[in-house]
């Protein structure tokens, strides 16, 4: 197949539409089932280079959930504890395969963004994976195959036309890509730069302490990176992405919008949500936005006005924000990448409340030395990579 023919573009006004090889070569991918958009493309093929990547720097499986041309979320196939499986509701689905494992924490990081997305898989969608997709509000699902009990689960959803695509993994795009705006031409060499651990030798902070733990997780920042809007950045522990700040204006922004989603992470592992009394007929979206409003600052407004009742069986104890603070304190460790330099050290300062320990970063802004200081007086390692990584 040479040539796609879609519904519309990116708004059903924009006809016609379709995805072909300039070269009139064939597609390196095949619909296994439904009818992929223009949007669903954009997102699977950017998901599939990201979990590509994160296969290739770490040696295990990886999961992406994208939502409108940026990840929601990003994560490797790390065994789940005990907290993360309730927090990302897989408490009843067994042991889950590293595969499944990868997906379960790259939706669980930020579910309310990733209600409706795109998901790229790494390896072969296994059985695992398929059962946990069936049971998500997804548009599709990317991966380099399926097994056959997979690929019969997950083209029964959606009443038969949810988007499956098979990728082909041997495919590489040519060197130079194009694209047209208002009918000009753009060409440019495609961004193949490899994400390792050289890229973090240059330490610029007077800690000096960066373990692998750390090197793992800042590889799995800038390559969430490589593939999100700009502006961008990307807080990351233990082998998932916790939150992205994705296509701001202002870097503070990007840091402030990623740090409240890893804060809202972490939150979700607190006793006082883990124990919140939810009605047992609600859905797990539902679960998902009480518990958003639950650690808002908005919830004395829903205990105001009775909301309370049709999501929890009884009225649930106010999450103070000295208590919300409290545990937030115990967050530590957290890697934190940025796609272009910080210009100002309150970046710094708002990614310590979060709980970040190591930063990696371009660096070249002529504050600089400003920035270098607030790391400092918070012991924090940063590394300078002398690379950006703008995505647009």
């Amino acid at each position: 197949m040479n040539e796609l023919e879609l519904k519309y573009g990116c708004n059903p006004n924009q006809k016609p539409s379709r995805v072909c090889m300039a070269d009139g070569g064939e597609l390196p991918f095949r619909v296994l089932n439904g009818r992929p958009g223009y949007i669903n493309l954009m997102d699977a093929f950017n998901g599939w280079q990201l979990v590509r990547e994160l296969k290739r720097a770490t040696g295990k499986p990886a999961a992406a959930s994208f939502k409108h041309v940026s990840p929601a979320g990003a994560a490797i196939g790390l065994p789940l504890t005990d907290i993360e499986r309730k927090i990302y509701w897989v408490e009843d689905m067994g042991e889950l395969s590293p595969l499944a494992s990868a997906y379960a924490r790259a939706r669980g990081a930020d579910r309310m963004s990733s209600f409706g997305d795109f998901i790229s898989l790494s390896d072969v969608c296994d059985l695992d994976t398929a059962k946990l997709i069936h049971r998500e509000v997804s548009d599709g699902v990317i991966a380099p195959g399926y097994t056959e009990e997979a690929l019969a689960l997950l083209s029964s959803k959606k009443k038969g036309g949810y988007c499956v695509l098979e990728i082909n993994p041997d495919y590489v795009p040519d060197s130079l890509e194009r694209r047209q705006i208002f009918g000009v031409t753009f060409e440019q060499g495609r961004n193949d730069l490899h994400i390792s651990d050289e890229l973090f030798a240059n330490i610029v902070t007077k800690n000096r302490e960066l373990p692998q733990s750390a090197r793992d997780d800042l590889a799995i920042a800038l390559i969430t990176l490589k593939y999100t809007q700009s502006n961008s950045v990307c807080y990351v522990k233990g082998g998932q992405a916790i939150g992205i700040g994705a296509g701001q204006q202002s870097r503070i922004h990007c840091t402030r919008l990623a740090g409240s989603k890893a804060d809202n992470w972490y939150l979700r592992q607190s006793p006082q949500v883990l124990s919140l009394p939810f009605r047992p007929d609600i859905r797990r979206a539902d679960r998902d936005n009480a518990i958003d409003l639950y650690i808002g600052e908005d919830f004395m407004d829903v205990l105001a006005d009775g909301r309370w009742e049709a999501v929890f069986t009884e009225r649930p104890e106010v999450f103070t924000a000295e208590a919300k603070r409290a545990w937030l304190d115990g967050n530590t460790g957290v890697s934190l990448g940025s796609d272009a330099f910080f210009p100002f050290g309150d970046n710094i300062e708002r990614a310590f409340r979060s709980g970040v320990r190591y930063i990696a970063e371009p660096g070249g802004s002529v504050r600089d030395d400003h920035v270098i200081a607030a790391a400092d007086s918070h012991d924090m390692v940063m590394c300078f990579t002398g690379i950006r990584l703008f995505h647009h």
